[in-house]
């Protein structure tokens, strides 16, 4: 049995279906019922619950010989740390220390780019150690402090391998993620600007090919950085174009102003609408600002690690929310099908 932390999230999702198809006999760990639509059409044992409490996650890790980690609270904002500190750190020290009195063989936990090291006008590696002194938001911290315990739970016998995911794209986009929730209004014309930039993103195939090859050929106590390819803002809205024939949008608006515009949303959203999601915070355009390159070396030299592409990775998120009805496809699409099979 392998158990799935988050397994309705973005990379679970995507992870649970991998292992299913290899053959795996999967357990799901969910964090609300709400989720349980995400996994409903699969033949999986599944759990529900805070993994904070230690009887949860004893009961997620019992006959279970690997686990995937893979829940967290991703966010960008500043407020709500007590809870981002709860749901990513204490979480993981829980489910670390009950699979190590299980006798669980190995453990794979996600990790965030977002807590590797930054040099300026150099990519970052495993080596770049995060910054506390910089600029970051509560989740970069608490990633952080993830590793931490991933490196404390392994200096006391758990096999334990971080494996770092940079911004993921493709299906089973279930939230849906930020880059998601910006396709959806791409393809519905609701993206009216954008801030140039760029981040390191990776295909949702290859960032749970490289959980696959971390627990298969990771050295515990190691982390492995996993990236399809550096994509500007600008490569990204020109693939959505492409993908939903809809037209890019008009502003190109610079960090900076754009930056100073999100502040103030940011400030009053959280009291006035509590549970509404600012798609590019301050912290998120900060971070496309920085524009962060990542050397994935150690991931292609130690475990095999070969990227396929960006592209199709937009392709079949977008075709996978259309399968959702979450996106109509628009005339131009249609035509350019059309014309494709004459």
């Amino acid at each position: 049995m392998i158990l799935v932390t988050g397994a309705a999230g973005h990379l679970g999702a995507n992870l649970v279906r991998r292992l299913l198809a290899d053959g795996n006999e999967v357990r799901a760990l969910l964090h609300t019922p709400r989720d349980e639509n995400s996994v409903s059409d699969l033949k999986i044992d599944t759990l529900t619950g805070d993994l904070q409490d230690p009887e949860l996650a004893a009961r997620a890790v019992e006959g279970c010989r690997q686990v995937y980690h893979c829940a967290a609270k991703v966010s960008t904002t500043y407020h709500e740390k007590a809870t981002i500190f709860g749901a990513n750190v204490m979480a993981t020290k829980t489910l670390l220390r009950a699979a190590l009195q299980a006798g669980v063989e190995k453990v794979v936990v996600t990790g965030s780019f977002s807590a590797t090291g930054n040099r300026p006008g150099q990519p970052s590696t495993e080596d770049d150690p995060f910054n506390p002194l910089q600029l970051h938001p509560p989740y970069g911290f608490t990633k952080a402090a993830v590793e931490h315990e991933c490196l404390k739970a392994y200096a006391e016998g758990l096999p334990v391998v971080i494996a770092v995911s940079t911004a993921i794209l493709g299906p089973y986009d279930f939230k849906p993620s930020r880059m998601g929730q910006v396709l959806i209004k791409f393809a519905a014309r609701q993206i009216r600007a954008y801030v140039p930039g760029g981040f390191p993103f990776v295909a949702a195939r290859d960032i749970v090919e490289g959980h696959l090859l971390a627990m298969q050929k990771g050295r515990p106590g190691q982390k492995y950085i996993f990236e399809t390819e550096f994509m500007t803002f600008d490569d990204i809205m020109r693939e959505y174009s492409d993908v939903t024939g809809q037209p890019m949008p008009s502003l190109r608006i610079p960090p900076r102003l754009m930056s100073l515009v999100a502040n103030a949303p940011e400030t009053v959203i959280p009291y006035l609408r509590p549970n509404a999601e600012q798609l590019l915070t301050p912290a998120a355009i900060r971070i496309l600002a920085m524009n962060r390159r990542a050397d994935i070396s150690k991931a292609k030299v130690e475990l095999g690690y070969q990227p396929t592409n960006i592209k199709s990775a937009i392709g079949e998120a977008y075709e996978w929310f259309l399968s959702r009805g979450r996106i109509q496809r628009s005339v131009s699409r249609q035509r350019h099908r059309v014309e494709a099979r004459s």
